[in-house]
Order: C-alpha cells, then structure tokens, then sequence
C-alpha cells in the first residue's frame, strides 16, 4: 500500500481527473481524503500499485495541468498499544456502571 499526495489548483474536474486516473486502472481507493492546504488544495490517496502503475499514475498526474506537484511514501500500520480496557478501569467495575 502506498500513500501518494497530489497538490492541485482547485479548479473545475481537476480532483476528479486525479482520481479518474486510479479508477481507470481498476485499482482500489482504500482511502481518499481532499482538503484546502495554504493557497491551493491536496488530496491523498491510499492505493495498492505496483512499480509500473506508480510511473504510469505520476505520468498522468504530472500532465494535468493544474496539478501541482506529486508525491508517495509507504503506508505505516499503526500497532494498537492502549490496553483494552483502560487500565485504571478494573472489568468488575465496568461492568457494575453498565447495570446502573
């Protein structure tokens, strides 16, 4: 799973030929989020590609004329480290709130 963030002038199709470009190869959105970033707009997308559809996705990004610039990085998974339950809350305690 990579994460590619592409930066883009907001105009009018520009999000969704970015977008176009993934759902043309059939490839899974596992995650999108667009959002205002200073003066212009980014949107990050979560894709499972291999080396030859990153060329291809930058190629076709890149020739988008309102996009600004591309990127990608690999996707951390974060550990769950919090016990389950908090620990200063004992299950017979839980459990008596929950009946009151």
């Amino acid at each position: 799973m990579q994460a590619f963030t592409i930066c883009y002038r907001n105009t009018q199709g520009t999000l969704m030929r970015i977008l176009n470009a993934a759902s043309r190869r059939a490839l899974d959105l596992s995650a999108v989020r667009a959002e205002p970033a200073a003066h212009d707009h980014e949107v990050t997308l979560v894709l499972d590609v291999n080396q030859k559809q990153v060329g291809q996705l930058y190629r076709e990004w890149l020739s988008i004329a309102d996009v600004i610039t591309a990127s990608s990085g690999a996707i951390r998974t974060a550990a769950w480290t919090a016990p389950h339950p908090p620990s200063g809350v004992g299950i017979e305690e839980s459990r008596a709130a929950a009946r009151a």
